[in-house]
């Protein structure tokens, strides 16, 4: 169901949703997403779930392009400050880096969910990549937009490799953080 064509009442239902869908995620990771208990939690019948989303990966994927959605617009109103292009762009991926370490079940939940290769899921990443490419450009006001926006689909490609490995117990936190670092130091030398 698009978005622009929802009742106020079943847009506040679909919030309601995401909503307990991103709580059971932060309790308890992937697994805890239950549809069943997603429905419970927001007071809505199972099958309202199934008329916004056609799995719980679809759900979860919706539920992160929504808070990139949210954090566009923070940013939008209180851009990354730095004296350089890599510094910003560091300061947009520390940013974003702090939301996935203060909620790491919720974030294990959302990359893992986003390497689904379900077909609702591609829509919501396409969506997600031209937000996450959109705050990264928007970092770097002294590149070229060309190589911009290729800078910005590489390092979001770094990033995503590096949270994927994170989330899946290969490195840490603070490898990701370093490795973020060294790709954006490279990539705007």
């Amino acid at each position: 169901m698009n978005l622009e064509e929802m009742t106020p009442n079943q847009s506040a239902r679909r919030d309601r949703v995401i909503e307990s869908a991103l709580e059971l995620a932060s309790e308890g990771g992937y697994d805890a997403v239950q549809m069943r208990e997603v429905a419970i939690s927001a007071q809505v019948a199972l099958g309202t779930i199934y008329r916004y989303f056609s799995s719980k990966d679809h759900l979860l994927a919706a539920a992160q392009l929504e808070l990139w959605r949210k954090q566009s617009e923070r940013l939008k109103a209180h851009p990354a400050k730095g004296e350089s292009d890599a510094e910003r762009v560091m300061s947009v991926l520390n940013r974003s880096m702090r939301g996935a370490l203060n909620d790491p079940q919720r974030t294990q939940a959302l990359v893992t969910a986003s390497s689904s290769p379900d077909p609702a899921v591609r829509e919501c990443q396409s969506e997600l990549m031209g937000i996450m490419d959109e705050v990264l450009g928007a970092a770097m006001s002294d590149v070229e937009p060309t190589r911009r926006d290729q800078i910005a689909v590489t390092l979001r490609q770094v990033w995503f490799a590096w949270l994927l490995g994170w989330v899946n117990g290969w490195n840490d936190a603070p490898t990701v953080s370093a490795q973020l670092e060294t790709a954006t130091r490279l990539l705007l030398a």
